[in-house]
């Protein structure tokens, strides 16, 4: 597999999981208490936390360069 079909499929991937990671983040955070301390722990972990599942895409997409 090219170099660029990776890159493709990579983009592609990184593009629907974020989408589905959103709308996850959105709906757990409806459940939340309205307290705003909980939140911003709540976002600033899930902030972070999106880029842990991307690393190994990351890492196949430019495999072999």
């Amino acid at each position: 597999m090219t170099a660029r079909v990776r890159k493709l499929i990579g983009g592609a991937g990184i593009i629907l999981f974020l989408i589905l990671y959103i709308g996850a983040a959105v709906q757990i955070a409806n459940l939340l208490p309205a307290n705003g301390a909980v939140k911003l722990a709540y976002f600033a972990i899930v902030g972070i936390g999106w880029g842990v599942p991307i690393i190994p895409l990351i890492t196949w997409m430019n495999r072999g360069r």
